[in-house]
């Protein structure tokens, strides 16, 4: 199985919350949300770990995925870094993790719906 992993944005914690309690109601099971008020390696890569054990995804491919992201996103990180300090101490970092099969189903749905 393949993974990918993307920085996708700032959200206030309680949207944060609203939307992954939505999420759960849709049941997409592989399509994990993390949010964070730190914008660092360490502290996605921690997240993943414990996502990783409640899918039973393959940790190291996972873990791959968003170490490949660090290396080959610099300009991105930096970009969402600044988002977040922008945005002030209330907000979070958020980022997608997801087997990239059940993305590209959620992305076709999206675009079904429309």
């Amino acid at each position: 199985m393949k993974y990918a992993f993307n920085l996708v944005g700032i959200s206030t914690a309680l949207s944060f919350f609203y939307q992954q309690q939505e999420l759960l109601e849709k049941s997409l099971n592989d399509v994990e949300y993390l949010g964070h008020h730190q914008c660092k390696l360490d502290t996605f890569l921690s997240s993943v770990e414990t996502v990783s054990k409640q899918k039973n995804w393959k940790l190291d491919e996972v873990v791959d995925s968003v170490i490949g992201f660090w290396i080959n996103n610099s300009d991105s990180i930096r970009y969402w870094q600044s988002r977040l300090e922008d945005a002030g101490k209330d907000n979070l970092l958020v980022a997608r993790v997801a087997d990239i099969k059940s993305l590209r189903t959620t992305f076709e749905s999206l675009l079904h719906e429309s």
